[in-house]
């Protein structure tokens, strides 16, 4: 997934590729349809979930 940047909100992500759906979900981020999905960037909801956002994108790679 070489297109995915973490600057790209989670709405964005699941559109383009929605195979990522489960890496999220694993990885906490279970209100993937929720309205603020759809304006916080990857980043962003690695940040408020306390995650590393470079381990994310490692999985998110890895799909």
């Amino acid at each position: 997934m070489s297109n995915i940047t973490k600057d790209m909100t989670i709405g964005e992500i699941l559109r383009q590729a929605p195979e990522v759906a489960p890496v999220l979900l694993e990885a906490g981020m279970h209100c993937l349809g929720c309205p603020s999905s759809q304006a916080e960037t990857l980043e962003e909801a690695a940040m408020v979930h306390g995650m590393d956002i470079d381990t994310l994108m490692e999985k998110i790679a890895a799909v």
